[in-house]
């Protein structure tokens, strides 16, 4: 018995490895609804398995990044892009003594709120429901592990971990939409654990963004030559890899990119965390300065990167056709559902039966549709010769 490892001879682990301002497994605030403790697993090693068996994760290998599903398989969908984003995040963590658990938990749940077709859909999504609470989908995330997961009798949802279901709640990056809805401690600045999460996903999407557009042909790589941050990345790999093949050359490009900003970031933040004089979760709690953030330097460098990304790639005319397609399907399908809700499923419509706010009902179906799900119905609803 010996050779096995117990739970709390992890936690004991926790204890002499993490930094002092760490999350430890043990000062987790708790669960909505008590349960026992699991023998082998920390508590959030226990979330990240309830994550990674639901449907709303599932459901992220056919929702878009920035193509849609069908566009072609070499593309980047949701779920691809998680895993990306836990692998840097845990990377990160480990540089710098952080709980490895925690941010891999928070990586894989930081999505599972988005509808289909990507930040088009939520812009329809949340025109759609004005008046009627709004959709955010960070909230949305929360509104799955909370109450819309149907996996367990005693309870409603995945019944997580306070600071898990916080760090859904706190995700943000430049691209998400202003007034951030915080429903879970407002008043205070979210755990590292948190904040690493969050720039890990920013520096996935930015750089895979990249690859993606590249790989379509809607980038040229003569147009990036005009971004030092690129032709910086560049020289360093011919300097070092001659005679590469096109797509060789590409990942290392890509992947000293991703080096560059991961090793900037831990460097900036382990200055910061030495000048704010952080040694504890409850100085990261009240610094109001975010922690976790590349160097003045780099963030000069990423400045016309994400810039260019946002001119030739998400503002291009093919994208934004996707874009305004995404929208009018769901629009089309919100006002049928809501007109017609004998149309939707007995479960949905069992939700309606219980008086809840019909636009509500009927937004969680939507959100909770794949792209190609949500097309599948489209053209259900709507062509005449297609069988319902």
């Amino acid at each position: 018995m010996d050779a096995i490892v117990t739970r709390e001879a992890l936690e004991a682990r926790e204890e002499q490895w993490l930094a002092p301002y760490a999350m430890n497994s043990r000062r987790t605030r708790g669960r909505l609804h008590a349960e026992p403790e699991d023998p082998l697993r920390t508590v959030y090693r226990r979330d990240r398995d309830r994550i990674i068996h639901s449907t709303a994760f599932r459901r992220l290998e056919y929702k878009t990044q920035v193509f849609v599903n069908h566009e072609g398989d070499y593309y980047r969908t949701r779920l691809t892009h998680t895993l990306e984003v836990a692998q840097i995040g845990v990377s990160i963590a480990r540089a710098l003594r952080l709980n490895e658990e925690l941010v891999e938990t928070v990586s894989l749940a930081h999505d599972i709120g988005h509808p289909p077709f990507g930040h088009a859909g939520e812009d329809a999504l949340r025109e759609l429901m004005q008046g009627h609470g709004g959709f955010d989908h960070n909230i949305q995330g929360l509104r799955i592990v909370d109450q819309l997961e149907e996996r367990y009798p005693a309870f409603p949802g995945l019944n997580l971990t306070w600071e898990v279901r916080e760090s859904i709640n706190k995700h943000r990056t430049p691209y998400d939409q202003a007034g951030l809805q915080v429903a879970l401690d407002p008043s205070v600045s979210s755990l590292l654990e948190s904040q690493v999460a969050d720039i890990a996903d920013e520096i996935a999407y930015d750089n895979h963004d990249l690859d993606d557009g590249l790989t379509s042909g809607m980038l040229k790589e003569e147009e990036l030559r005009s971004l030092a941050i690129w032709e910086d990345a560049r020289r360093g790999v011919e300097e070092h890899q001659r005679d590469l093949s096109p797509e060789i050359r590409k990942y290392q490009i890509i992947r000293t990119l991703i080096n560059r900003q991961v090793t900037d970031l831990i460097q900036a933040c382990a200055r910061r965390l030495e000048q704010h004089r952080i040694t504890s979760v409850e100085d990261v709690r009240r610094c109001q300065e975010r922690l976790v953030g590349f160097s003045p330097e780099m963030q000069a460098l990423r400045k016309p990167l994400k810039a260019f990304l946002w001119t030739h790639l998400y503002q291009h005319y093919r994208v934004v056709r996707m874009a305004d397609k995404a929208k009018r399907f769901l629009t089309e399908l919100f006002q049928v559902y809501l007109n017609k809700p004998e149309q939707l499923p007995n479960t949905t419509r069992a939700r309606l039966q219980r008086g809840e706010d019909p636009s509500r009902v009927v937004c969680d179906y939507i959100a909770g549709m794949t792209d190609r799900y949500c097309l599948e119905e489209y053209k259900k609803l709507f062509d005449p010769f297609e069988r319902v």
